[in-house]
């Protein structure tokens, strides 16, 4: 007997945080979420989200044995600024079974239309910083910890239930040159020079700790037009701050900033953290923490990429061409290989034009989906 019941209790809290792992903990492309972390994305006081946004957790029993999860998210931030009336599905996951999806997603279709929306989107999580994006390409290839991993099935899963294609994101694989790109050196001092611009290159966390805030304010302006894309508060600036500042490795921060020292560039890549998340299962304790706070100072052949951004004003100008190469050159000396660029939208064809500069494979496409209620 199938039965979907709402995350309520200690208990299912915990099945629900840690269902995506335990699924997918023998599939080695497979990154878990940091559990804690992921824990409290739904507690209320500890997600300053929520202060826009409204959520629920649902889990699917058959029998007893947890079998799917699911969650409901209002963005109601986001359906003002696109004048939408949506829903979002999230953290979707289920086995091969068309009667456990369909329950799962008919629960969050049915608490949309109890709030008068029109219409579910997803998956796709309370902010641009979150979750999203149902992997549908690239299933041999090794994910990143801040992206969705699940089987294939879960595609034609939803495409059964009317489930159309909204956007897709593509990820691509870089290869790091073995010789110093002698065209981006050009560029690079060409933009510095023509634009009276910095290259800002910290040494240790506390010379960039005081640029932080400033560049979840960069975010904002940046990635404003992207799909589904809301201004991150204050809080949730506060939230992000004290997560990233944990990861980060100061040599692969670049800056720039302009003659009023505003910043006006930023580019943030971690050493590949997959191996010490994986080895420790998503869960901090009781020896996790020791494994993750350590990977972003390892060697490692692969580095991810998780944020370039350029001020709307400067964009087109071949700043982002100075953060990469920076970045190329610090990688290139520290022996990685490889770099992992996270989601960009298909049709962003900007951020896809600078990496025409390297050799490069596109390797995994995800895809948000959207239906009428």
């Amino acid at each position: 007997m199938l039965e979907v019941r709402e995350v309520q209790t200690r208990r299912e809290k915990r099945i629900f945080t840690g269902l995506n792992e335990k699924m997918y903990r023998n599939v080695p492309q497979a990154i878990p979420d940091i559990l804690s972390d992921e824990r409290d994305n739904f507690e209320p006081k500890k997600n300053p989200a929520f202060g826009f946004c409204q959520a629920k957790r649902w889990l699917a029993f058959r029998d007893g044995v947890p079998v799917g999860r699911i969650a409901g998210i209002v963005n109601q931030a986001a359906n003002e600024k696109w004048g939408t009336k949506r829903i979002r599905f999230s953290r979707l996951d289920f086995i091969d079974d068309k009667e456990v999806s369909k329950a799962l997603l008919e629960t969050v279709e049915n608490w949309g239309r109890t709030l008068g929306l029109t219409e579910i989107h997803g998956p796709i999580g309370f902010c641009d910083m979150d979750q999203e994006g149902m992997l549908i390409e690239g299933f041999d290839e090794d994910g990143m910890m801040v992206t969705i991993h699940n089987a294939p099935y879960y595609q034609e899963h939803l495409e059964s239930l009317g489930y159309q294609k909204d956007v897709d994101w593509l990820e691509f694989q870089i290869q790091v040159p073995d010789q110093e790109l002698e065209t981006l050196r050009r560029l690079q001092e060409r933009a510095l020079k023509r634009y009276g611009l910095r290259l800002v290159e910290p040494k240790s966390r506390r010379e960039l700790r005081p640029y932080i805030s400033r560049a979840f304010d960069l975010l904002n302006r940046t990635y404003n037009g992207l799909y589904g894309t809301v201004p991150l508060t204050q809080g949730l600036v506060r939230k992000y701050y004290q997560q990233f500042m944990l990861l980060i490795n100061p040599a692969y921060a670049k800056l720039l900033v302009d003659a009023q020292e505003e910043l006006v560039g930023l580019g943030f890549a971690v050493p590949s953290m997959n191996r010490a998340v994986k080895k420790s299962k998503g869960r901090l304790f009781p020896f996790g923490w020791y494994r993750i706070l350590r990977a972003p100072f390892q060697k490692a052949e692969v580095l991810d990429l998780y944020l370039v951004a350029v001020a709307p004003e400067y964009q087109n100008k071949g700043l982002a061409a100075v953060l990469l190469y920076s970045m190329t050159k610090e990688a290139r000396k520290r022996g990685i290989r490889f770099a992992e660029t996270g989601p960009e939208l298909e049709e962003n064809k900007q951020v896809q034009g600078l990496w025409k500069f390297f050799e490069t494979r596109q390797h995994r496409r995800r895809r948000c989906f959207v239906k009428n209620l």
